[in-house]
């Protein structure tokens, strides 16, 4: 950490190490503040919301007052939510996959419409308040599927083609998703348990099959199990990194490599469980998913910048607030009917106004705070982190570049 005075702001630079313990500390604190706050646990406010909102609005004190700020390395927050994605898929057994079958297959198409009604919003109303087309749909399924990735990607290309402010647009829209996302869909979730008094399943035999699947070995662990379990985890990395690089050349688009470290994960996982090349270990794998998810998350707030909201105006604005009463209105109405209308799709809601809004992680975060206050949904965690952090980009990357090509002129994608 070091402080320098620049136009008589001081700045403080953390490196990529402190920047990590920061976050953990603020972890820590939303743990704490949410356990003196009641009503964030009844509205299942994930910790780490909370921990990086305190800090957002310092930062923001610091901008506004011009007497502070501060300069970030977050170098980790990329591998920490490749390592999170990793875990998802080592414990995705096709044992378990085959559990989810059409609920899996029902939520993907239910995602993939929501994705085409976000742009027909986007178009629409941007319309009505004459938006130009790029920002209207920087403000649509680019920036609350796509997150920060998509945004500056496609914002970058409008830019090219004479529309300046687009990557800034863009990147605004999707802090906006973020936030947006890790605060509706926990009270999404909870509304829907509460209204109809919703419990977790504990007839059906999907728990039981869950556990006898992914049960712990009967002895401890030796130190040398669990360093193949992290071993594991980071060839995962490593592999699936190379193999998303190579499809994004092939595809000659960015390819996530995140989804690629996913499903060599599912390879590994479902290989390993007929030739038992090592002593897999569900609760550990798991519980590293589960503390790479929240610095993740962490890290991803406390370096928001809310400032940049103030460029969100007019029409850009409109559109965003119409995006988000959209997906509340929706998952409550209609996606929480077609999924059955029980826990498991209240939980899915949640998860959905996460990853419909923001991003996947956010999705997990919010049927984390969830699956804490009501119980586990086991059908949830499994089905929403496979289809927000890959099936739905293939429905809502092809229907988006149509509509940009149908509706931007001069666009050659």
């Amino acid at each position: 950490m070091s402080f320098e005075t620049i136009e008589n702001v001081l700045t403080i630079n953390t490196d990529a190490v402190m920047t990590v313990a920061l976050a953990a500390v603020l972890l820590l604190v939303g743990y704490f503040v949410k356990s003196k706050l009641k009503f964030l646990v009844k509205y299942c406010i994930p910790a780490p919301v909370v921990g990086g909102f305190l800090f957002m609005f310092i930062t923001f004190i610091g901008h506004l007052t011009k007497t502070f700020s501060f300069s970030f390395d977050s170098y980790f927050q990329a591998p920490f939510m490749l390592a999170f994605f990793t875990t998802v898929g080592l414990g995705a057994s096709f044992k378990l996959l085959k559990k989810g079958g059409l609920l899996l297959i029902i939520y993907w198409l239910v995602a993939g419409v929501i994705s085409v009604f976000q742009n027909i919003i986007g178009i629409g109303v941007g319309k009505l308040v004459g938006l130009e087309t790029p920002y209207a749909l920087l403000s649509s399924a680019i920036s609350m599927i796509g997150g920060h990735g998509a945004a500056t990607a496609y914002g970058t290309t409008f830019a090219e083609m004479g529309y300046a402010p687009a990557p800034l647009v863009g990147v605004a829209a999707a802090t906006f998703g973020l936030i947006s996302a890790v605060l509706v869909g926990g009270p999404v979730g909870r509304r829907l348990i509460v209204k109809y008094n919703l419990k977790p399943d504990e007839s059906a035999d999907f728990d039981a099959d869950i556990n006898s699947i992914n049960a712990a070995a009967a002895e401890k662990l030796s130190g040398l199990d669990i360093m193949k379990n992290v071993t594991a985890i980071l060839v995962c990395m490593a592999v699936g990194t190379m193999v998303s690089g190579w499809i994004g050349k092939l595809i000659n688009m960015s390819f996530p490599t995140y989804v690629g470290a996913m499903f060599i994960a599912v390879i590994l996982r479902n290989l390993n469980e007929k030739f038992h090349f090592y002593k897999f270990d569900f609760a550990l794998v798991d519980g590293i998913g589960e503390v790479m998810l929240s610095l993740y998350l962490s890290i991803a707030l406390m370096t928001l910048k809310l400032w940049e909201l103030a460029g969100l105006i007019g029409g850009v604005l409109i559109v965003l607030i119409c995006q988000v009463t959209f997906m509340v209105l929706v998952s409550y109405f209609i996606v929480f009917r077609i999924l059955g209308k029980n826990y498991d799709a209240a939980v899915m809601c949640a998860g959905l106004c996460g990853h419909g809004l923001g991003a996947t992680p956010s999705a997990i975060v919010n049927m984390t705070a969830v699956n804490e206050q009501y119980g586990m949904s086991r059908r949830a965690m499994m089905i929403v982190p496979i289809v927000g952090a890959f099936l739905v980009d293939i429905i809502y990357q092809p229907q988006t570049i149509w509509f940009i090509k149908t509706f931007v002129q001069g666009f050659v994608g």
